[in-house]
């Protein structure tokens, strides 16, 4: 989660306890994206066998609200910036509830990835706003302690996301299955909405701020047809149309490189693909978040198609790895100031080993794969994943100027959401095209996610060697 903070002059505050509410509020619309964005993670094969669509749905029901979170992450800061925050903030969460709802009642494949492509819309309206509000509520003397509870609460919901959610599927709570994973959203959302409504502040905005919509809707096609292209090839083949829809996702991206040079206020600042700190960090963040967002969807396939498990029995197998990422996130707040790009390649070698540690423990033991004998590997993934998840960021943009803040956080929070959709599809197309069972479709996915980390040391030499001196997680 990456979000952008915006200075506030120092006038009157609300009272102590209106502020810790508008906390609350902010802290919940962060939870609400980051539990839809995991939970099918787990429930991705059980809606699969509910409503057809096969391999497809699998792979499109995490990379749709991905792609669409990504694609407008910065254009939603924009419009905040624009029309107000609080405006942007209330119209964002309704949407995100009523395209909840539409999840929770669709009738086929297509009705779902449509709502979840709605969902990761509204979403990035929402999220981009948080730190501006909280910024224009709490003195500067004090912010610390509302953002300082951001890495606990979103660790937390990391790890209970899928629990909750495999919970949910087995527990068939109303009769409904995988739906009230979504039918959830109405209460949580829509308390969420009232309070919002009620306690924050209005903010009119700055008509002047420029928005970038074409620059958007390239970048929105661009991923659209690569997506497109890597799903239809997994589960048809590489087709013409197959290839057609790659072709033309490379063909919008040179157009997107375009639009971002000679656009006067484009997504990402032009000085900033200039610093080669940054766009060091960027690629480095491409590649090693696509590759976990991979790893984790295929761990939870496994867990479910070659190990037998309920969705819940598969999201207490991944606490462990979620418990590592949380323990990493944690420890590396205090280590990054000393360590600085150091930290990066400590937490790629850690999820390096993990990674090849459970490759091998799948390769010899395959199916038979004990559930005590998962947890040692597992764990020394998520160290590594926390690792880099709570440093690779920091160190990128430790050598920006000030000016250049803004434009370079939203960048790479969008970046790392499209990571998520990039990656969430290529590799499970590396698991599906492989023949020969579930063990060895794993063994082949861990490969390539190895493979693609290994690859990523070289470039944290490129880095800068020190994160800023102040940072937020």
């Amino acid at each position: 989660m990456t979000q952008t903070l915006h200075d506030t002059k120092e006038t009157s505050h609300p009272p102590a306890r209106t502020r810790w509410a508008i906390l609350g509020v902010v802290l919940a619309a962060d939870v609400l994206d980051l539990l839809d964005g995991t939970i099918t993670n787990i429930a991705a094969p059980t809606i699969a066998e509910d409503l057809g669509g096969g391999t497809g749905l699998i792979q499109w029901l995490g990379a749709s609200y991905a792609l669409a979170l990504g694609v407008l992450l910065v254009l939603g800061g924009r419009l905040g910036d624009k029309y107000g925050r609080r405006r942007l903030f209330l119209t964002g969460l309704g949407g995100f509830t009523a395209a909840s709802l539409a999840c929770g009642l669709a009738p086929t494949p297509g009705t779902l990835v449509a709502a979840r492509l709605a969902q990761g819309a509204f979403g990035a309206l929402v999220i981009p706003q948080g730190f501006g509000i909280l910024g224009a509520c709490w003195p500067r003397d004090q912010i610390g302690k509302a953002y300082s509870l951001f890495g606990p609460v979103m660790g937390l919901s990391a790890v209970g996301g899928p629990i909750l959610a495999g919970f949910l599927i087995d527990t068939n709570t109303g009769g409904l299955g995988w739906r009230s994973m979504f039918l959830i959203n109405l209460v949580l959302g829509g308390a969420a909405l009232l309070a919002a409504a009620r306690l924050l502040p209005r903010d009119t905005g700055d008509r002047t701020v420029t928005v970038d919509g074409p620059g958007s809707a390239l970048l929105g096609a661009t991923m659209l047809g690569l997506l497109a292209g890597l799903i239809e090839g997994s589960a048809h083949g590489w087709t013409p149309t197959s290839l057609a829809l790659v072709a033309a996702g490379a063909v919008l991206f040179a157009a997107f490189c375009h639009r971002q040079r000679t656009a006067a206020d484009p997504l990402i600042q032009p000085s900033l693909l200039h610093n080669r700190g940054f766009t060091s960090g960027l690629v480095l963040g491409i590649v090693f978040f696509a590759a976990v967002a991979g790893l984790l969807y295929v761990v939870s396939l496994f867990l479910q198609q070659g190990l037998g498990r309920s969705p819940a029995g598969a999201a207490l197998g991944l606490m462990p790895l979620s418990a590592g990422i949380v323990i990493a996130s944690i420890a590396c707040y205090r280590l990054i100031g000393a360590l600085g790009r150091r930290l990066v390649l400590t937490g790629l070698l850690i999820t390096l080993a993990g990674t090849g540690y459970l490759l091998a423990l799948v390769a010899t033991s395959g199916t038979n794969t004990g559930d005590w004998a998962l947890v040692p590997p597992l764990l020394v993934v998520g160290l590594g994943m926390g690792t880099c998840f709570g440093s690779v960021y920091d160190v990128t943009v430790g050598d920006i100027a000030a000016d250049e803040a803004g434009s370079a956080g939203g960048s790479l929070g969008a970046v790392q959401q499209l990571a998520n959709a990039i990656g969430a599809a290529a590799v499970t197309t590396v698991y599906f095209k492989a023949n020969g069972g579930e063990a060895h479709a794993t063994t082949v996915s861990l490969t390539a996610v190895a493979a693609v980390t290994l690859l990523c040391c070289p470039l944290v030499g490129l880095l800068p060697l020190k994160a800023p001196r102040e940072h937020h997680h």
